[in-house]
């Protein structure tokens, strides 16, 4: 049977109500040349015992980080996951439902909701966070848009230390918004905060900075506020890894008016990349204007404690010409895994993990420094858990020749426009003695 069992005489019904006489009419919009004109080439179809055995072939030929020594990082993290994680989202409720958000049924996903919010707002300082966001990239998109709603300023000014992922989303988000995207310059691997201050002017709306930065250092975040405040409308938005919270001032300490950023590092595996979750939080007078859904507790009739959506400013809600955001959505089983695992380390083990990515961090970074060839991209900057080397041999090759040891290691910045760098990431799961196979792989390569 045809995967869509639409018989000849529904296909010309439908047709006919669409208004066109066959379906080459219906798409005579698209060019020729880009239609397919031959059957796909398909191999024939093969029964559920035959189709398992060659996806789990398939499968075997990946090398996850579970059987390789991983410095990957640029935004999705290797972090350690408590097992309990996994076997609380893996619940029928939770993981085959699809916005169960009907208060009536959906008290447990409710309030899940609302405790994640809850936590975010903790760890970031902020007065309310939303249900979540597709992820870190499209919540700092979804911030400069509400930003520009807020103080009816055209222009968002961007660090070249964020990450260019994030900004070719920005500016997808923009387009045709009426956006001016603004760059200001890099230094020594941080913000150019003298080049920041001499774009400020009257029509700047917000200024994005991210901490830690795609190269992994740390943002000099205290001095941004009084820069921005030359121009008393405009907003700071920061974009934080949530685990450097353990250690570093959250941004309402800095003056960052909304604080956004991917949440995945929080008992979500690294999943090839995906599926993410953006966390999304800001002062309590700008509740309206945020994108999203928020999760409310209240009372019900009987005086009990029940949970329901207090705000939701999507468009399948209210009225298209009224949302606040008509493409963003929460990723609530991923959030429920953010949930469980805050609550399993609590603030202690917060601290914990992140203390241990920065020493581990710094203990590799010096190691691998000190290697003939290699370097600190900026010695004297700080950073996090993730740093950036300057390679004797383009970073491409490195990560080649570690592949052949099992060792993924890092990410190569060359595509990113720099040259024989690579951005090496390091969590609290390393032990010695795999940063020290990193180093010792490294060394008898002998790059010189």
């Amino acid at each position: 049977m045809p995967y869509i069992s639409n018989t000849d005489a529904e296909r010309r019904e439908m047709l006919a109500r669409i208004g066109v006489g066959s379906f080459a009419e219906l798409i005579a919009a698209i060019p020729e040349e880009l239609r397919l004109k031959q059957s796909l080439n398909l191999p024939e179809a093969l029964s559920e015992l035959e189709i398992s055995s060659l996806i789990h072939d398939r499968t075997c030929g990946n090398v996850c980080v579970q059987n390789a020594n991983s410095f990957l990082g640029a935004g999705v993290y290797d972090h350690f996951i408590p097992a309990a994680v996994d076997t609380i989202v893996s619940r029928p409720e939770f993981f085959t439902a699809y916005t169960p958000y009907q208060a009536e049924v959906s008290q447990g996903t409710l309030q899940y909701i609302y405790e994640y919010q809850t936590m975010i707002c903790e760890l970031t300082g902020m007065e309310i966070a939303n249900a979540s966001m597709y992820d870190g990239a499209s919540a700092i998109a979804e911030a400069i848009l509400m930003s520009l709603r807020k103080n009816k300023l055209p222009k968002a000014i961007l660090p070249a230390t964020l990450h260019p992922e994030y900004v070719k989303v920005i500016k997808a988000y923009t387009e045709g918004n009426g956006v001016e995207l603004v760059t200001f310059a890099s230094k020594d691997g941080v913000a150019d905060l003298a080049d920041l201050a001499a774009k400020m002017d009257d029509s700047v709306g917000c200024v994005v900075v991210q901490n830690p930065n795609f190269f992994g250092n740390l943002e000099p975040v205290t001095r941004f506020k009084e820069i921005v405040n030359t121009n008393p409308k405009a907003l700071l938005i920061a974009a934080v890894d949530p685990i450097s919270l353990g250690i570093l001032i959250p941004p309402a300490q800095y003056g960052a008016d909304i604080a956004v950023g991917e949440g995945q590092a929080l008992g979500n595996s690294m999943y090839m990349g995906g599926p993410l979750f953006g966390f999304f939080a800001t002062k309590l007078d700008m509740a309206r204007s945020m994108p999203g859904r928020i999760v409310g507790g209240t009372l019900d009739k009987e005086g009990k404690r029940a949970y329901a959506l207090t705000l939701q400013t999507r468009e399948q809600h209210i009225r298209r010409e009224k949302a606040t955001s008509n493409i963003c959505s929460n990723e609530s089983l991923c959030v429920l895994a953010a949930t469980v695992y805050l609550s399993l380390i609590g603030r202690e083990g917060l601290v914990e993990v992140a203390t241990q990515s920065a020493q581990k961090a710094h203990y590799l970074a010096d190691t691998l420094s000190a290697l003939p060839g290699f370097a600190l991209a900026w010695p004297l900057t700080p950073f996090f858990k993730e740093f950036t080397l300057t390679t004797p041999v383009p970073a491409e090759q490195i990560i080649r020749d570690m592949l052949n040891s099992g060792i993924y290691a890092g990410v190569d910045l060359q595509p990113f426009g720099h040259e024989r760098k690579l951005l090496v990431a390091v969590t609290e799961k390393k032990t010695k003695a795999q940063l020290d196979e990193f180093a010792d792989a490294l060394r008898e390569m002998n790059y010189e």
